[in-house]
């Protein structure tokens, strides 16, 4: 095989082990404050929101550790070690105990630190200028594939259930366990890509390996003009990322105007979410090498998208629907709740997600490609930490409340995306230059 070839399959092979994985851990996600609503069990006083609250602040907090880590062990194991870290959370939904359940999420917020470095580096050696855009969008698509095939499975499962049972609960997890695991064990089908074959990739190797420590390199990229500017475009998608995969599922799930299906819609939602991430993914990633425009007008297009999600959502869903009960909100809502608009909106925020990732991986890869682990540990320091703020203020807020925050950041991030764009033409230009 060919060494752009075997990049090229390596590329594969991580986006289909992200799948097996997060077809596990977002669909858990999604549907895990509905379930713990329904427990039957008076010993178990937990909740979803919080707890994803703490594995995304851990996860902040441990990207401090994580450049290291990639670098002694290796992305590989690194992402193996990670991956079942995951899967002991998933599992940990089996038989739930507050303490194991709360462990469990500060063990995966470690986990999930050193995953997204490792990942991160994987694809910066196995990428150059011209391919970063095209194997961002491979990976993104291959990843949201996950939303969908978990989420078609929670439908089929709970289709016609009022009520989550214990049974319903245990044989959706188990299942999930088992998937996660097949890929952790994926990761050891890629292989090492051939230093010489690219000038980058042996730029990004030598790099790991200099004297410098990771975390001083993480902590000078952070207050670098270009990170500083992407911040506020990382942190929108944090907050982002905590809306379309937690809280409005539970939105949707807590409707009673819905019918009885309301909580396998959580299910059909999920796949609307996965179908606008496969989508964006695929034609913005693949579609970025020829484009001529540079990336703003995707993550215009990203904005633009959410924001008409917002507003039907505003119109469509009760603003009590975040923090209802098990039973539900009775609550009417601007309009007459409709299940088409908020199917519509699912693929709008999974549209909308992909097209700002998409995006945010290709120039980071492209700024930081001699420094890629740190530069991906900011990235996920300041997508993570954003997340964790979001799912702790989503115990409290009313819908209203959480859709005006998430406007305000996306018109910031938008704005200071194009800056930072600016700077990554001139750069390119500059290189350009340099090398006649």
């Amino acid at each position: 095989m060919s060494p752009e070839g075997k990049r090229l399959s390596n590329i594969i092979i991580l986006g289909f082990g992200f799948m097996f994985m997060f077809t596990a851990f977002q669909t858990c996600g999604n549907i895990e404050q509905t379930v713990i609503k329904s427990f039957n069990s008076s010993e178990f006083h937990g909740s979803g929101y919080t707890s994803m609250s703490i594995i995304y602040g851990v996860f902040s907090a441990s990207n401090l550790i994580a450049p290291s880590v990639v670098t002694v062990i290796g992305p590989q194991l690194s992402m193996f070690f990670s991956g079942l870290l995951y899967s002991g959370y998933i599992a940990m939904f089996i038989h739930p105990y507050t303490w194991s359940f709360y462990t469990a999420s500060v063990l995966v917020g470690i986990g999930a630190a050193v995953l997204w470095t490792a990942q991160g580096n994987v694809l910066a050696i196995n990428s150059t200028d011209s391919t970063i855009g095209r194997n961002s969008g491979i990976f993104w698509a291959l990843l949201q594939f996950s939303l969908f095939f978990g989420n078609l499975y929670i439908y089929c499962a709970w289709h016609g259930h009022v009520h989550i049972t214990d049974k319903d609960r245990q044989t959706v997890f188990i299942s999930l366990t088992v998937i996660s695991l097949v890929g952790c064990f994926l990761f050891f089908l890629i292989r090492k890509p051939d230093p010489e074959s690219s000038p980058v990739n042996s730029e990004v190797t030598e790099s790991l390996l200099e004297p410098e420590s990771i975390e001083i390199k993480a902590c000078k990229m952070f207050v670098s003009k270009e990170m500083l500017l992407l911040s506020v475009s990382i942190g929108y998608t944090g907050l982002e990322l905590t809306f379309y995969s937690g809280v409005y599922g539970t939105c949707i799930g807590a409707m009673t105007r819905f019918g009885q299906d309301a909580k396998s819609l959580i299910g059909i939602s999920g796949i609307s979410i996965g179908i606008g991430e496969i989508l964006g993914g695929g034609v913005f990633g693949l579609l970025n090498k020829n484009n001529r425009f540079g990336r703003n007008p995707v993550v215009l297009l990203g904005l633009i998208t959410h924001y008409v999600a917002f507003y039907l959502i505003f119109l469509n869903i009760a603003s009590d629907a975040p923090i209802a009960p098990e039973a539900g909100t009775d609550l009417q809502s601007y309009i007459s709740p409709s299940v088409g608009v908020a199917l519509l909106c699912s693929f709008l925020l999974g549209l909308g997600d992909s097209c700002f990732n998409t995006q945010l991986l290709s120039i980071i890869g492209f700024l930081f490609r001699d420094n890629s682990a740190p530069a991906f540990a900011v990235f996920k320091f300041i997508q993570s930490i954003m997340a964790a703020l979001a799912f702790y203020y989503s115990n409290y807020l009313l819908l209203h409340w959480q859709l005006l925050i998430l406007v305000i950041a996306g018109f910031l991030g938008t704005v200071t995306f194009f800056v930072a764009e600016g700077v990554a033409q001139s750069s390119r230009r500059e290189s350009d230059y340099d090398s006649i």
